[in-house]
């Protein structure tokens, strides 16, 4: 047994130290918004936040997370960033399949908490391990670019 403080709420899951959050979050949970991608944190689509920190679910072991606030996005919205961001991608049309879109918005929130107005650079750099296959990489920068405007 594990006690892991997931968006807010401390919760005692059934899970082996090191089964990967991204499993104790999907398969013992049902938050089924973090997304299996690839396995190896390549591709973003299970980005989470860990103290603020944008990290890869599937590659953090479920001991890495206690003591920590874990953020899904399913808590998003629930913070004044995950709003801000949430609605940027609304206004600018940026999903397409949506698969990998979680792990966008949880990357750029995460971006926008350490950063309050990046460059186009800091954009990509940041945004570059988030893979989205619908090639919609234009309109996730200006919805950054909105979220920044509305800080």
């Amino acid at each position: 047994m594990v006690t892991l403080n997931i968006n807010g709420k401390d919760v005692e899951v059934d899970a082996s130290n090191d089964m990967p959050l991204l499993w104790v979050l999907r398969d013992v949970l049902g938050l089924t918004g973090t997304k299996f991608g690839c396995g190896a944190g390549l591709c973003g689509a299970c980005t989470v936040h860990l103290n603020g920190v944008a990290v890869r679910a599937c590659m953090t072991e479920a001991s890495k997370a206690v003591g920590k606030k874990i953020l899904t996005i399913e808590g998003m919205s629930a913070t004044e960033m995950g709003r801000r961001v949430q609605q940027a991608w609304l206004d600018n049309d940026v999903v397409q399949c949506g698969y990998c879109q979680p792990g966008q918005i949880m990357q750029a929130a995460s971006l926008l908490t350490q950063k309050k107005n990046p460059s186009d650079a800091e954009i990509d750099s940041a945004m570059s391990g988030n893979i989205c296959r619908c090639g919609t990489y234009p309109k996730i920068r200006a919805a950054i670019k909105q979220a920044v405007k509305s800080i």
